[in-house]
């Protein structure tokens, strides 16, 4: 296997013409024989280069509408065909195949069509033949060619040509060949999601990941992990992965997975108000509601400040001055926003390890999406919940009956709940978290932590009286004893909120009953692991 293979022609077709005319120029000047299709040769034509039809090349017409051109053995004969081979080199002089050293393709745009919501038939038109597999072939055979499937590799091509005098390395060869498998297998898998998709087949019997990477991360969960933050192009989504970051260093790991969290529970929450969730960890420290943004972040703050050290703030509206200037003076990792305006801007700007990311636009809650979960082995698949309950989903089973305000902090806390680690217990009032109880092995642990919250919370704000009495609590899944209850009621919670269907149903309904309580199930769990 030969080390330096010397690039005497070329093969290019390109949808994405970023950098083609540059491209077609050094090759030229090395003295590279180019071969083209289609809007490509049109392209390098236009800059004055020279260069030969697919067509012309093989004495057979483009035909099908463009679907049969580069299929043919003078093409894939001289991908395919192993120089060192005397039979190989032998049937290629008697068929008069010359050897093609370099290919150079990015495949039709499949994934930005259905990212688009093209219709069915465009979509199958844009499923690429023909570059798959001269992709393949000259990965395949990269002992002697060269195949690049992206334009960020045309800096590594082009120097190593000046640098090997208009040759590539073998090194520089496995890579991209490993490049442009990985660049097809994602294309076929691509494929093979939205097909499943079309057929409403969401669990077909293979599965495939389809992703590209965007940023290889300092490090993962812990300084020892490696990590890289990879997009689905077939799952596009406004938040963490589409933001733009005006300032600060990079995002770890932990602050993607944080932030991703707290803009999801931001924006399930009523858009007619202006509301912020703080996350530390992945689970809320505190979410509310507010007068304006600044009041919203003031009584998200008060659940637990101290938790919100070092947090993530994530704002259901564009962030205003008078905000900025109310985060700024404690430390904080990441504020997330669908805007900011100047003032805030310049605010954030003078905190130089504050991230500050713009995602112009809210995700929809409803939209429904794929997840996964590794496991050993395997994975996890399945749909993301969007689950969602209104004041018409409640089936009142006490014998009290809550009021509207207690119904309306209700639903608030059960859609707290929902992005809180189980077992989970929310106690809100007036619009805002006062104590969360997340990740305990109990429910009961997790009412007991969620009401030391609000005590601790009423403690900072100099009140005699714990933030939990007058307040309603929320359980992300049923209370299958009566203990967790009681100790919600115990804090001085007024109503709870939860989803029923516990053996003891009737056991937790009469001790409601005795303590006064009122009480509505949902029907819907939300259990979050």
């Amino acid at each position: 296997m030969n080390d330096i293979i010397h690039i005497r022609r070329a093969l290019i077709s390109v949808s994405d013409k970023t950098r083609l005319v540059d491209l077609g120029q050094a090759l030229a000047a090395h003295g590279v024989s180019i071969l083209s299709t289609g809007g490509s040769a049109k392209a390098l034509e236009a800059a004055g280069i020279s260069v030969t039809e697919v067509a012309d090349y093989t004495g057979f017409p483009e035909m099908l509408d463009g679907r049969v051109k580069t299929l043919h053995p003078l093409v894939h004969g001289g991908l395919l065909g192993v120089r060192d081979d005397e039979s190989h080199r032998a049937a290629m002089e008697d068929h008069g195949i010359d050897p093609i050293d370099l290919v150079v393709i990015n495949l039709y745009p499949f994934e930005n069509t259905v990212a688009k919501n093209a219709p069915f038939a465009e979509c199958i038109e844009n499923i690429d033949i023909g570059g798959p597999a001269m992709i393949r072939s000259a990965a395949k055979n990269h002992a002697f060619v060269t195949v690049v499937t992206d334009v960020s590799d045309y800096d590594a091509l082009l120097d190593e040509l000046s640098e090997q005098e208009g040759g590539t390395t073998l090194g520089l060869r496995r890579r991209l060949a490993a490049r442009a498998y990985a660049r097809t297998a994602a294309y076929d898998g691509a494929i093979s999601s939205w097909f499943s998709r079309q057929l409403d087949d969401p669990f077909p019997a293979r599965k495939t990941l389809s992703a590209r990477r965007d940023a290889v991360l300092r490090y993962g969960e812990n300084p020892h992990q490696k990590a890289a933050l990879y997009k689905d192009p077939l799952q596009p989504r406004i938040g963490v992965t589409t933001a733009q970051q005006l300032q600060g260093k990079a995002l770890s790991y932990n602050n993607i997975n944080d932030t991703d969290a707290a803009f999801e529970l931001v924006a399930e929450l009523d858009r007619d108000q202006p509301a912020v969730a703080i996350i530390k960890h992945a689970n809320p420290c505190g979410v509310a509601y507010g007068e304006t943004l600044c009041d919203a972040y003031e009584k998200a703050l008060a659940c637990d400040a101290v938790s919100a050290f070092g947090g993530i703030v994530a704002l259901n509206r564009s962030l205003d001055g008078e905000t900025a200037r109310n985060i700024a003076k404690i430390f904080t990792e990441v504020v997330i926003a669908p805007d900011a305006d100047e003032e805030a801007r310049a605010i954030m700007a003078a905190k130089k390890n504050l991230r500050l990311l713009i995602t112009n636009g809210l995700p929809d809650p409803a939209q429904t999406l794929m997840t996964w979960r590794q496991v050993a082995g395997g994975f996890l698949l399945q749909d993301r919940d969007t689950g969602h309950i209104t004041a018409d989903d409640l089936k009142i089973v006490s014998k009290r009956a809550p009021s509207d305000a207690e119904i309306r902090d209700m639903l608030f806390a059960f859609t707290v709940a929902k992005h809180v680690k189980s077992n989970a217990i929310v106690y809100a009032r007036h619009g805002m978290t006062v104590g969360i109880g997340a990740g305990q092995m109990n429910r009961r642990d997790s009412s007991r932590i969620a009401a030391l919250r609000a005590g601790e919370a009423a403690q900072a704000a100099g009140e005699a009286q714990s933030f939990a009495f007058g307040s309603v609590v929320a359980s992300d899944a049923f209370f299958p004893f009566a203990d967790g209850l009681l100790a919600a009621a115990d804090a001085g919670a007024t109503a709870v909120i939860q989803p029923g269907g516990s053996m003891r149903d009737e056991e937790v309904i009469a001790a409601a009953d005795k303590a006064g309580l009122a009480m509505v199930f949902t029907g819907m769990r939300h259990f979050r692991h």
